[in-house]
């Protein structure tokens, strides 16, 4: 494999995103004691504990449900329970368990077959880091005072109103001065800290909006040395639109695929999406679609990027930047089940986003950054099963990771479509209807007269004749999955 290929295990890949403040705690880590308690409602400054140790303690609980691979959230020490303002780059959180405990989870993970990626903030650090600190005390003396964006003197870290603070901030927030990469230094420090953490032993990096660092160079220089050290590593960047400017095999491998989650809120929730909410996030608008709309939509995000950068491309249906997919949907969980069998068909690497799988809700930040609640009670059992039944799905049928895609149905609140990947083909059929549907599928020459087919769930047999395929029955807000009778 060549240091620009895309790694091999990332199409195979289901990702699970966690917020590390908030997904389990272990006892075994030492914790402050003004902590807010685990099952109050999250608050925007407050800690709630969870730890890394914690993480590796519920491994066992991820591999039940299809997990092979985690993308943690930033670990590095920080003020915020974010941790998105970085005060040192090369030490993890202590109130996470310190670079010991990363060390145990990344080896536990790594005995399981699971690989984990970091959160790489990089475009800003915070008014804590030592050398931004540096600038404050020494003023225009500092040594260091080249690796931020000065305007005026005395820096000013916690003047209010924002934007008189005397430097460039992110989103002129003073908390996040900008570092300057065009020093130097500045990016030298930043390749080494890549670096460091891929010997270390983590899988990869989602880098935090790198359009920021509005340089193709340093992100080429960036890549170079990470798949330097390791050439599997998976580099994927937050990019919320069109991305073909970093995804042409020289910077990422990948962006987090909010042009899918778009797609999927306007179609399976549509008309009943909560717009107050969309309004205060980076979707900004998401138009109600009907089929073929959203058939159209997936077949201009197929047609954007080359078929190894689909394959890899981080498909999400939600993170810790918007609202859980269920909140969107007015708590209709059959809209979250629909978009994760689709999800889960679709080509690309899936991730789920910590407990919506058992349907917890949340409101944009911090509503949406809720902590796992452990006791099983609370769960929609039900909703978890079905998510793993469709990541098993996705596990067992190589052509839903690597097969072509073709379109066979969209009208009337109805999509299908089929996955070939040599002898094996499977056709899935969406109904997004209050009703159920019974379909005559069109198989436009995919499939020859006298097809047996056979429904996954259910064990239906189905025919082809005549160039369709003949009552294919389909639940209510449901999904149906075909498979050519008498293979595994």
């Amino acid at each position: 494999m060549t240091s620009l290929a895309i790694p091999d295990w990332v199409s195979d890949a289901v990702f699970y995103q966690i917020f590390p403040d908030r997904f389990a705690s272990s006892k075994s880590v030492a914790k402050p004691s003004n902590l807010e308690p685990w099952d109050s409602p999250p608050t925007s400054h407050g800690f709630k504990g969870g730890d890394l140790l914690g993480v590796a303690e519920r491994l066992d609980y991820l591999q039940d449900l299809g997990v092979t691979a985690l993308y943690l959230n930033p670990v590095f020490q920080s003020t915020a329970n974010h941790r998105y303002h970085t005060h040192d780059y090369y030490t993890v959180d202590p109130i996470l368990g310190g670079n010991k405990a990363l060390r145990f989870l990344l080896d536990e993970a790594h005995r399981r077959g699971m690989r984990t990626i970091l959160d790489g903030v990089f475009n800003h650090a915070s008014r804590g880091f030592f050398q931004f600190n540096h600038i404050v005390e020494n003023g225009q003396a500092s040594p260091y005072f080249d690796w931020f964006i000065v305007k005026s003197l005395p820096l000013k870290p916690y003047h209010e109103p924002s934007g008189q603070h005397g430097y460039e901030a992110w989103w002129n927030l003073p908390a996040l001065p900008k570092l300057n990469t065009s020093t130097p230094a500045v990016r030298q420090f930043l390749w080494d800290i890549a670096s460091h953490w891929i010997q270390f032993g983590i899988d990869g990096w989602r880098l935090d909006v790198p359009c920021e660092i509005d340089d193709d160079d340093f992100w080429r220089e960036f890549r170079r040395r990470v798949r330097g050290t390791q050439p599997e590593a998976y580099i994927v960047g937050e990019i919320w639109g069109d991305s073909r400017r970093w995804l042409q095999g020289d910077q990422f491998d990948a962006v987090m695929n909010y042009l899918f989650a778009r797609a999927c809120l306007g179609f399976f929730v549509g008309d009943s999406l909560w717009h107050q909410e969309i309004a205060r996030c980076g979707y900004q608008k998401v138009e109600a679609l009907d089929a073929q709309g959203f058939a159209d939509a997936i077949q201009r995000l197929l047609a954007l990027y080359s078929r190894p950068v689909t394959e890899a491309q981080y498909n999400l249906l939600g993170s810790h930047d918007t609202p859980r997919f269920k909140t969107l949907a007015r708590g209709d969980s059959s809209a979250y089940r629909l978009a994760t069998l689709f999800q889960m068909t679709y080509p690309g690497t899936p991730s789920i986003y910590y407990g919506d799988e058992i349907g917890m809700e949340g409101r944009q930040d911090p509503g949406c950054r809720g902590a796992f609640p452990w006791d099983e009670r609370q769960w929609d059992h039900e909703l978890r099963d079905y998510v793993r039944r469709c990541i098993s799905l996705r596990k067992e049928h190589p052509a839903l990771r690597r097969g072509d895609l073709f379109w066979l149905f969209a009208d009337s609140g109805v999509v299908a479509y089929g996955r070939r990947l040599g002898t094996e083909t499977l056709i899935v059929a969406l109904n997004r209807n209050l009703q159920p549907v019974t379909l005559s599928l069109p198989t436009s020459g995919y499939l020859d007269d006298g097809t047996q087919l056979q429904s996954i769930w259910d064990g239906e047999q189905l025919r082809v004749a005549q160039g369709r395929i003949e009552g294919v029955r389909i639940p209510a807000r449901s999904g149906a999955v075909l498979k050519l009778a008498n293979t595994p």
